[in-house]
């Protein structure tokens, strides 16, 4: 006949000892239990492909899922923004191709805003960005920013076809304005600056020199199409007799390179 009694306890230890032939000391240690909400939240955690999940401020995605982050194809609707994104996702951010559109806050309908490549939730690589219904970019994208390649449509009639850099003309370009004028050289921070030609096809004339922020500085002016003008000037240019114009040239540019 044996018996057990408890010797001591101590924190999660019970140590329990047998009364019998040996008397021999016995340890138990309690089973571990898991606490409910470890398995819960193994159950929430989202993988793969998954119905609508809804937020509080009553945003809402559809589409894949890794390790509880949007990954893959999905949708987001943003109720704050009234917009909605369709596309690519890696890591929770919007990456690869998708269409970012909002809503019109007149007929109700999403109108499309930007439709091309995303980075870490910035445009990135070539896309298409809608200002308006009349103006619009198409072109490359460097963090949420026009660089490198692009063309821009303007609501006046004007285009842009270029390099760009941090959302600016910067490099070589042409930019032919509505009246079909147009602008072909060197641009530094939206601006026409260094070497380029302006063509007045409206008056008959083209200009050809340096050029400093918007303004030419050193160049020649010359008859152009003047047959073809629809407001041509009263006279023609006049013939310049200069024993060196290339020299007088070079000198005023020279002069012009100094003061940069």
């Amino acid at each position: 006949m044996t018996s057990v009694r408890v010797e001591s306890f101590t924190g999660n230890v019970i140590r329990l000892r047998w009364k019998g032939a040996n008397d021999m000391p016995l340890t138990k240690h309690p089973r571990d239990t898991e606490p409910p909400w470890r398995e819960w939240d193994r159950k929430a955690q989202k993988s793969g492909l998954r119905h609508s999940v809804y937020c509080v401020n009553g945003n809402q995605y559809t589409g894949e899922w890794l390790n509880n982050l949007k990954h893959g194809k999905g949708t987001y609707v943003c109720k704050s923004e009234k917009s909605i994104f369709e596309g690519d996702w890696k890591y929770g951010k919007r990456s690869g191709f998708g269409t970012y559109s909002v809503q019109d806050p007149i007929t109700g309908e999403y109108v499309k805003v930007y439709s091309g490549c995303w980075k870490n939730n910035k445009q990135h690589g070539y896309g298409t960005y809608f200002y308006t219904d009349t103006e619009y970019y198409e072109g490359d994208w460097k963090a949420g920013q026009r660089s490198g390649w692009g063309r821009m449509h303007f609501a006046n009639g004007d285009l842009y076809e270029g390099e760009w850099l941090e959302d600016k003309h910067c490099g070589q370009g042409m930019l032919r304005l509505a009246n079909e004028n147009r602008y072909e050289g060197s641009w530094k921070n939206g601006k026409k600056h260094g070497c380029g030609r302006f063509y007045y096809l409206d008056k008959g004339q083209m200009y050809e020199g340096n050029w400093v922020e918007d303004i030419p500085k050193c160049g020649t002016v010359v008859d152009f199409g003047r047959a073809e003008a629809s407001m041509p000037t009263k006279y023609p240019i006049p013939e310049v007799k200069v024993a060196d114009p290339e020299g007088v040239l070079q000198m005023a540019r020279s002069l012009l390179e100094k003061q940069e």
